[in-house]
């Protein structure tokens, strides 16, 4: 459906947009290639991005440039809707892209009904130039073929997909010993994928933990935290109340996670407490302790006597890489400092707290 809108409203614009991608442009970018035929499957439309022939016939989106539909495509067009068979149309494949060497009218059909996928016969042209994306693309493509898990695990590092597929290995080896049940190489990758993978990536990106890894994915932070915290078991800069909360070792993280129905562990939000002594301009103390007050996070406001106006108490929320002074230091510039008034700002960071109980004192004030 997504695919269909995205076809409706762009069909104004196809004049605008570039065409499709030649096939003859990116294979001459490669050197010599091998050829691997792997007859019929199933491929998005989505990486169907160029044409070996045809490529000035379409724009970007498979609309003709012209806007003329002929009458070939509307009849294609409108057997699909009868639920008639097509033949499979052939492609060729570079790496994650395809391109049409036959049955260009029937994907620019199927992607306006917002149709996600087509038969295809595939073959697949290997470059063997030795750069980081054809080493990373051989890489996962026989980590795909071995494990026969979903394509969405993206690494940018050579040697990674072997070091997952030595770490499903380690995981065949604990299910034979530890369950009756009979394993191969691929349902062991399944269990690991749906245990031990899917939920420790889930608590990273609820963690936000993405953000302070910029070009790098949700994989490559996995492959980091495993490694370092289930093998090497080394010091690290990064994370360290994160792993704090995660067992030593991966069979005692996945015996964790399948006792609960919906991974949360461990709590990836810390509280953190500070002081902010604020000197004000001139006599408009009071409005600037109003301002204060409406801001979210700020929890009192007091206004003193002695070298400093007023004094406020924030309570705000960090995930577990930001450090109490940045994420405190962010906040007071941005939104206490900015409020018109305000001349200076000194922060207090407790180092040991605390608290007794509290008891109802609003009278009081």
């Amino acid at each position: 459906m997504e695919n269909f809108f995205k076809n409706l409203f762009g069909f104004k614009k196809n004049k605008s947009l570039s065409t499709v991608k030649s096939f003859n442009d990116a294979k001459a970018k490669e050197d010599d290639c091998k050829i691997i035929e792997h007859g019929i499957q199933n491929v998005s439309l989505d990486k169907i991005v160029g044409s070996v022939g045809k490529y000035k016939d379409f724009d970007s989106r498979f609309h003709f440039r012209n806007q003329e539909q002929s009458p070939r495509f509307n009849s294609i067009k409108q057997a699909m809707l009868d639920q008639k068979v097509f033949p499979p149309i052939n492609l060729y494949q570079i790496r994650d892209e395809f391109y049409i060497l036959d049955g260009n009218h029937r994907v620019a059909a199927a992607k306006s009904l917002g149709r996600q996928e087509i038969e295809a016969k595939v073959t697949e042209l290997i470059s063997s130039k030795k750069n980081l994306e054809n080493l990373l693309y051989m890489e996962k493509s026989s980590f795909l073929k071995t494990t026969n898990l979903p394509d969405e695990i993206e690494l940018t590092e050579v040697g990674k997909y072997r070091y997952l597929e030595k770490q499903i290995k380690k995981h065949l080896i604990y299910l034979e010993t530890d369950s009756d049940e009979n394993f191969d190489l691929q349902k062991a990758a399944r269990d690991w994928y749906d245990t031990i993978y899917i939920p420790l990536t889930l608590i990273i990106k609820r963690g936000g933990l993405l953000k302070y890894f910029p070009n790098r994915t949700i994989s490559d932070l996995y492959v980091y935290v495993s490694f370092t915290h289930w093998r090497r078991k080394s010091k690290r800069k990064y994370g360290i109340e994160l792993y704090r909360h995660l067992p030593g070792d991966m069979e005692s993280f996945r015996r964790l996670m399948l006792e609960k129905s919906n991974p949360e562990y461990p709590e990836m939000k810390r509280s953190i407490t500070a002081f902010v002594f604020i000197n004000v301009k001139g006599s408009i103390e009071s409005r600037v302790v109003d301002k204060i007050f409406k801001v979210e996070g700020v929890s009192e406001v007091h206004s003193v006597h002695g070298n400093i106006d007023i004094l406020i108490k924030i309570k705000l929320i960090r995930d577990l890489l930001a450090s109490d002074a940045e994420t405190i230091g962010e906040f007071v510039d941005k939104r206490i400092r900015s409020i018109q008034g305000v001349d200076s700002t000194q922060t207090i960071i407790p180092a040991i707290s605390k608290v007794k109980d509290q008891f109802d004192c609003t009278e009081l004030y």
